[in-house]
């Protein structure tokens, strides 16, 4: 039975190139890039290369960019980073209820150490309002975290307007852009992006590395004690060879983000369809016309989520929720929760499906299929 791959929004297969363009840094390039001597220097290059590629991907400069052990680490230090060190101008942060929980339980624990925190709401589209938003700044705002692309559903958040609006207001605008990066363009200045958190497993780069976009005028505290590494932002010794295979995965994304584009947004079309064909009960969840084209969340009315992913595993289909399952109880996810509420049917009975370089047009038909078969045992 093969076995079919429609999680790309939890992590991606490795790309070839990328595997290619790291092999002879683990084997030739050993040093320590902060070290002086030759064997320093060639890993420092490799590291220059990559942090250059990465700030000309979203038109920032190459001292802007903070190599960190991926989006997780890149939202703590954005976050606890900027609170802690802008707190004598004020104690208040903007948020929404639907944050990635890299975001949410940071911004939770700073609320803890006494930040007035502001969660907007999310309506029934997976969006916030930007009134809302307007309505909630203060003279004592030092921070507004948005995130770019839900995780859950796929829905873009209104970035450029955001960052519009905080123009000549003190707070720093952090976004969480894990699921954008690498599908949507991106200039950091011209939309008002101060900081911005991305991750390499999402573009079929290697695990555990990331970077952190912060603006020259932004001021953040390190979070973290040791050397001086990232120009005293991020200490810990570089992991050279996995910034090289994200350089590659930066440098594929970006030649190929149209076309990739559009063959997830195909590939989305086909497993709807294909679903519509099969005559099962199903629902999208948040606003289908904005939202990335490879992502999409779906209720299935009369199902439950742990059953639903089990079943689906055991047919070769790798599909995931934002619901916690634990113990024969399901959490609902908290996403679901912010848009529709939390006893809402939808909280508990809806599956995320991710395409990627991991689908074809066959594979995905044949998922569909495979879902529409558990879902009608299931619903029975």
């Amino acid at each position: 039975m093969e076995q079919i791959y429609l999680d790309h929004a939890a992590t991606t297969p490795l790309h070839k190139e990328v595997i290619t363009a790291m092999q002879p840094v683990y084997s030739e390039v050993f040093g320590n890039p902060s070290s002086v001597h030759s064997f320093g220097r060639k890993a420092r290059k490799y590291l220059d290369e990559a942090r250059r590629c990465m700030a000309k991907s979203i038109h920032a400069d190459e001292k802007e960019i903070i190599f960190t052990s991926g989006g997780t680490e890149a939202d703590n230090l954005a976050l606890i980073g900027t609170a802690i060190k802008n707190r004598s101008k004020g104690n208040h942060i903007i948020t929404t209820a639907q944050e990635h929980h890299a975001a949410l339980h940071t911004i939770q624990s700073l609320g803890k150490q006494g930040f007035d925190v502001t969660y907007l709401p999310v309506y029934r589209d997976g969006k916030i309002s930007l009134n809302d938003l307007a309505k909630s700044i203060t003279e004592d705002t030092v921070l507004v975290s948005i995130m770019y692309v839900n995780n859950e559903t796929g829905v873009i958040q209104p970035v450029e307007e955001i960052g519009q609006m905080l123009k000549g207001h003190q707070a720093y605008f952090h976004t969480d852009a894990v699921q954008a990066y690498g599908l949507i363009d991106i200039n950091v200045k011209e939309m008002g992006i101060d900081m911005m958190s991305v991750s390499s497993h999402k573009i079929n780069g290697p695990k555990g590395i990331g970077f952190l976009y912060a603006s020259e005028e932004v001021k953040l505290n390190a979070i973290q004690f040791g050397g001086e590494q990232e120009r005293k932002r991020r200490p810990g010794t570089e992991n050279v060879p996995a910034a090289a295979g994200f350089q590659k995965a930066v440098e594929l994304a970006m030649e190929n983000k149209v076309e990739r584009r559009e063959l997830y947004q195909s590939y989305k079309e086909l497993f709807l369809k294909e679903l519509e064909v099969h005559n099962i009960a199903f629902k999208v969840n948040g606003d289908y016309n904005n939202a990335i084209p490879s992502i999409v969340n779906i209720s299935f009315p009369g199902a439950n989520v742990e059953a639903l992913l089990s079943n689906f595993d055991l047919d070769g289909i790798a599909a995931s929720s934002g619901s916690a399952c634990t113990a024969g109880s399901v959490e609902p996810s908290h996403v679901l929760s912010a848009m529709f509420g939390k006893n809402h049917e939808c909280t508990t009975n809806s599956i995320r499906f991710s395409f990627g370089l991991a689908n074809t047009s066959e594979n995905v038909k044949e998922a569909a299929a495979k879902v529409a078969k558990v879902v009608k045992r299931l619903t029975a």
